[in-house]
Order: structure tokens, then sequence, then C-alpha cells
């Protein structure tokens, strides 16, 4: 299934959106996403038609501003886009750098959308001012004008009608969740960012994400967390504790580029956590999901202390 994405936004779980929408209950009613990003597990699950609903969140207003234009009003984001794309212009970096300063200067969403289709990795970066700074990729001229259009159209198509789209603080978001959510974070890893870094708008605290974490414990809410994970051997980021009783499936995303180029076999994991609540109404254990296409979910080789310690049972 070829699922559409607005555009490039490093972190994007849109690669494992397949595998973290395994652990979403049959009937979900409706997916929340504090830390949307590029929103790419809530167009993924709308295009296998999985929740009915969806809240759109983050923090960074222009970001939320321009996911509300793809979903509302697409025809004139795309034809604004077209405009501002000029892949012919005679200096296409200096035309960059403009837009840059221009949307450093007025927060307009829509050159927002341009830079991301522009920009190194599709890698956000913002300085000490909270101006973005992410130079231009010299390699590419960004998304086709035809292209970006049909992406834009498809995102519409999907999601128009069923979401809101907010950029509120991820705290205020779980403590208007509904019973019936589901709520997917994704929030800037702790061992990537810390509290404040050039990479991300805004990082969080980690003893603060716990404890929202404990109070939707309480609540009996149903969530997911990407949050930390290692390479080969060395962990990014300290996993979350073990007293929030979460259950703890690792995913084997492949190399990384760089272990590839300096030819090491290095696999990259990323952990994903399931709350008691929703572990529970899954029945779901530790496990390992390996990145061969042959192997299934497997009980972890090493168990953390997290959830069950039965055998694992496999979803599909």
């Amino acid at each position: 299934m070829t699922v559409p994405q607005p555009f490039q936004y490093q972190g994007s779980k849109r690669a494992l959106a397949p595998l973290i929408l395994q652990y979403l209950p049959p009937g979900t009613t409706r997916l929340v996403e504090p830390f949307c990003g590029s929103a790419a597990l809530s167009i993924a699950s709308a295009a296998r038609g999985r929740v009915g609903e969806f809240w759109l969140n983050d923090f960074n207003a222009p970001l939320a501003q321009l996911l509300s234009q793809i979903i509302n009003s697409p025809k004139e984001l795309g034809k604004f886009y077209k405009e501002i794309w000029r892949a012919d212009h005679a200096d296409a970096l200096e035309h960059y750098y403009q837009v840059r300063e221009s949307f450093n200067r007025t927060q307009d969403a829509r050159l927002l959308l341009y830079l991301l289709a522009r920009c190194v990795k599709g890698a956000v970066r913002y300085n000490g001012e909270g101006w973005f700074n992410q130079s231009p990729d010299k390699r590419r001229l960004g998304t086709r004008p035809e292209t970006m259009q049909a992406s834009l159209n498809a995102i519409s198509a999907l999601l128009r009608g069923k979401t809101i789209v907010t950029a509120l603080s991820y705290e205020n978001v779980l403590a208007n969740v509904r019973a019936d959510d589901v709520v997917y974070m994704d929030p800037p890893y702790q061992g990537v960012c810390g509290e404040r870094d050039s990479r991300y708008f805004s990082g969080i605290s980690f003893d603060d994400f716990v404890a929202q974490l404990t109070v939707l414990n309480l609540k009996n809410v149903r969530y997911l967390v990407s949050y930390d994970g290692r390479l080969g051997s060395r962990s990014y980021g300290k996993p979350l504790p073990a007293r929030l009783r979460l259950t703890l499936v690792e995913v084997e995303a492949g190399r990384s580029s760089q272990a590839t180029l300096l030819g090491r076999d290095e696999m990259t994991v990323e952990s994903l956590y399931l709350s008691p609540a929703l572990a529970d109404e899954l029945d779901v254990h530790p496990s390992i999901h390996r990145h061969r296409r042959d192997e299934q979910m497997q009980l972890m080789e090493n168990p953390v202390p997290y959830g069950k310690a039965k055998v694992s049972k496999r979803i599909s």
C-alpha cells in the first residue's frame, strides 16, 4: 500500500507505522498524537481504515498550522508551493535562504512546507532564538509541485472532516484525552536532545514526562510511546522506569547509514512501550520484532522488567 506523506521529516515513524498500527485495538475511535510531527502514524492509520477520528498536536505552531492547511486547503497550499518552488531560479540556494528568512520573520506556515521539502534530510533545526536555521540540500531541489499537489490532495482526502489540529503543550493534550482514545507519543528522544536542542523546536523533561505517564496509568488510558533505543550494544536515552509497568516491544529498524558506510553490522533498535491498559487489552508481552521479513514477533532473549513474562502473543 502506498501511503502519502506531506514532506520528509527526520524521526518520522512512517517506515515503522505498519508495525505500530498492529498495537491499535480493533474499533479504536480516535487516535491522539501529542507530538505529531509529520502525522505519519495518523496518515497510515487513515489509509488503512483503522481509526475514524484523529487529534494531531504539535507545540511547533507553524508546523501544526501547516498540517491544518494540508488537510483543509490542499489546493490553495499546492498552488502557493508551485509559485515558490521555482527550481529553475538562477540561484536556487539563495532563493532558499530568502524563503527561510521570510519564514523566520513572518512564521507563515506555507513557507515551512517549501523549507521542509528542500532542507537537508528533512531535518528541522532551530537556533537558540527559535529561528529555523537548517541548510538546503544541494543535491536536490525538493518535491516537484505536481507530486506535492498529489500528496496534499491524498492526505486531505484521508483526514478532512475527521481531524482536529492544535498547537498545545503535550501536558494539555494528555489532560483532555477521552476514555475511548488511544494515544501515540513520539517525543524528542532524551538520549539525543535532552530538554533543549537545536534539532527540535522544543524538548521535554524526562521526569515531567514520566509523571504524565503515571497520571495516564491511574486513568487507565491506552497509550503507546516511542522514546529510546540502541545502536548495536550502545543505548541512547535511559529507559522509562519499571514502576510504570509498561510492556516493551523492541523494533529492529535496520542498519544505520553510518554503520553501513563503516561496514559494521550494527542494528538500530527502537523501543515501543505499551501502557498497562493497552497491553492487558491486547494480551501483549515483551518481545522483539526482527528486521528480516521472514522472522515474526519473538520473545525477547533477555526480557527487561516490563509487562508480563509469558510467551509473546503474535499480533497479525
